[in-house]
């Protein structure tokens, strides 16, 4: 959610692609209007998405069906890392 209307990317490519040097740019803010990037309630600051790294559906990383009780592993990577996709797994307990 963007509240303020900010460019969270130049591109979709550059969003998704990571080229060299690309990051997000600009606050990202959750559904409640905290600033994920700057909030203590957000100490990993994780994108969780189950995707491979060119976008497809990584079917055993994707939390699908992930009950509290649970170990399972879900693909997630850190806002600040430049890629978004470039994801590594992490238990879906993860707050």
């Amino acid at each position: 959610l963007f509240p303020q209307g900010q460019l969270l990317a130049k591109s979709w490519s550059s969003l998704f692609g990571g080229q060299s040097g690309a990051a997000l740019q600009g606050p990202i803010y959750s559904f409640n209007g905290r600033n994920v990037l700057m909030d203590p309630l957000w100490p990993h600051r994780l994108a969780w998405h189950g995707s491979t790294p060119r976008g497809g559906h990584a079917r055993r990383w994707d939390c699908q069906g992930w009950r509290s009780s649970g170990t399972a592993e879900g693909t997630a990577t850190a806002l600040g890392e430049g890629r978004l996709l470039a994801g590594h797994r992490h238990n879906c307990s993860t707050p």
